[in-house]
This record gives structure tokens, C-alpha cells and sequence, in this order.
């Protein structure tokens, strides 16, 4: 495959600085660009706090406005090639600021947009609420989101190797459908059918096409 580039935007919800929302993002990315690395695509990414723009959000939603931080940070996402979301696990559910920003989001923003979801709590009991809660809704936005979802509890974030490994062999595996599902994306916007190649193939031209026409 030639080198190609794709864009990445992350958002992570976490309300603390630094958060564990921030620190799963974080792998979820390095783990995505380096499975592009190996399928021969350059990753260029955007990490965007929603912490930065709460009152922002807030400010939309009064308003009806986005002012200028919020309004770059979704034109960034709307542009995007994929997207990377993670947001900490409140009450069964994602978090309050998570969701007032999908709301004052652009109805189109996300279609047909890869999605790596992440969420992080304090117990696995809320690991759930990535099927339940969080996947619907942005399905109902028009994204797709991959088939894995990568859920961090506190004891994710153990010392020992022994204590990360299941943790990193999730964020792995979700980064990889990412990839693959760019990497698809690509290939079928190469494969045009009603681009030129589509009808002459290898070589020839249309001069070709139309002397090989059959008389009669």
C-alpha cells in the first residue's frame, strides 16, 4: 500500500487534570497510529478536552451559539477520518458533560465516521454502560462505532505488567479494528466505479474503448 494520511480527532470527557479518561485516550491513540504505521498510513491527531470547553457547551446550549474554541474543536471532529471518544462513567451512565457536547454537535457531524469508544470508572460493575449507553447514541448520530469498546477500571491501572496487560490487550485490539476500518474506508473510496479506471482497467483509453465497439 502507498503512504497515505489519515486524520484522528480524540475527545476525552474527564473532568480531573490529569483523568483516567485523558489516559486511556492517550493509548487508544498510540495504539491506533502505530496499527496504521504497520498498514502503511501516517496518522495525524487532535486531542481535545471537553473539560476546556465546558462553559462553552453551556454557552451553546443557552445561546444556540458555538463560540470560536467549541465551534474549531467540532469542525475538527466533523472533519475528521475517525474518531476516538472516552468518557468517565457516571450513575450507570456517560457523563453529563459527554453528552451536552453530542448535543450541541452538529446533527451530520459524525456520519459515517469510525468510532473507537472508550469509558473509564471505579469498578468494572459500570462496563456496561459502553453497550447500553454510550454505542446507541452515537449510532443514532449516523457514526459507526468499531465492534470492540475499551473500558478501564481503577485496577486497570495497576504497577506491574501482569496488572496492565489485559487492559493494553483490549486498547490493542479496539485500535485495530479502527485501523481496519480506515484502512476499508480508504480502499472504497479508491474504488470508484464510476471512476475512469473503473472502465478502462490497465492501460487504454476511452479512444480504445470506442474503437472496439462492435458494428452493426
Amino acid at each position: 500500500m502507498t503512504s497515505e494520511s489519515v486524520r484522528i480527532s480524540v475527545v476525552s470527557a474527564g473532568l480531573s487534570d490529569p483523568s483516567s479518561s485523558r489516559m486511556l485516550a492517550d493509548r487508544l491513540l498510540i495504539s491506533a497510529t502505530h496499527q496504521l504505521g504497520e498498514r502503511g498510513i501516517e496518522a495525524a491527531a487532535s486531542v481535545h478536552e471537553l473539560r476546556d470547553v465546558a462553559h462553552d457547551i453551556t454557552n451553546s446550549m443557552l445561546t444556540g451559539f458555538a463560540p470560536t474554541a467549541l465551534a474549531e474543536m467540532n469542525a475538527d471532529v466533523s472533519a475528521a477520518d475517525a474518531l476516538i471518544v472516552v468518557t468517565p462513567i457516571f450513575q450507570a451512565g456517560y457523563s453529563g458533560l459527554f453528552k451536552s457536547w453530542l448535543d450541541v454537535l452538529d446533527r451530520d457531524a459524525l456520519d459515517g465516521t469510525p468510532v473507537l469508544i472508550g469509558a473509564t470508572a471505579g469498578t468494572p460493575r459500570h462496563s456496561l454502560a459502553l453497550d447500553y449507553a454510550i454505542r446507541p447514541v452515537l449510532t443514532y448520530l449516523h457514526a459507526e462505532p468499531v465492534s470492540t469498546a475499551v473500558f478501564a477500571a481503577s485496577a486497570d491501572w495497576g504497577e506491574s505488567a501482569d496488572q496492565v496487560a489485559p487492559l493494553q490487550k483490549r486498547v490493542d485490539r479496539g485500535a485495530r479494528e479502527l485501523a481496519e476500518r480506515i484502512v476499508g474506508g480508504a480502499q472504497e473510496r479508491r474504488a470508484d466505479p464510476y471512476s475512469p479506471e473503473a472502465y478502462l482497467g490497465e492501460g487504454g483509453s476511452f479512444a480504445d474503448l470506442l474503437t472496439n465497439l462492435p458494428r452493426g
